[in-house]
């Protein structure tokens, strides 16, 4: 679990934001920061976003709902949204776990993901609902 990036705390309920501060919302994080990771698939690895998951329970949308976009592909499972206005990836409901939402770490407010250092990389190009189908 990460507690704290760079000089900053991971609060229990911690805000962010995307670009522009027309999404807000809140991540109940009672542990820190859990398992962060990046992932290979095609749409991953051109938004290169560092992502951990929480509880849907654990998103709260504060302000800016119908400035949200959805986008999905391929299975149609997962959930993108972003932005859009200023197009940054917030958060996705979860192919590979419907019952979590992925987050973008960079939009936790006073966070600089480039301080976690190494992150591991998911194989989203061998995903295993692929192969189900």
């Amino acid at each position: 679990m990460i507690r704290k990036i760079g000089e900053t705390e991971i609060q229990a309920v911690h805000r962010a934001a995307c670009h522009c501060g027309g999404v807000q919302y809140e991540l109940e994080l009672p542990r820190g920061i859990a398992e962060p990771r990046r992932c290979d698939c095609s749409l991953c690895r051109r938004r290169g976003a560092i992502v951990a998951s929480v509880p849907l329970a654990g998103l709260r949308i504060l302000r800016g709902r119908e400035q949200l976009k959805l986008y999905q592909f391929n299975t149609m499972t997962a959930e993108h949204y972003f932005c859009g206005n200023c197009g940054i990836y917030t958060h996705h409901r979860r192919r590979s776990n419907p019952d979590e939402y992925g987050f973008n770490i960079a939009c936790l407010e006073g966070v600089n993901p480039f301080a976690l250092g190494e992150v591991p990389t998911d194989d989203g190009i061998n995903h295993p609902a692929d192969r189900e189908r």
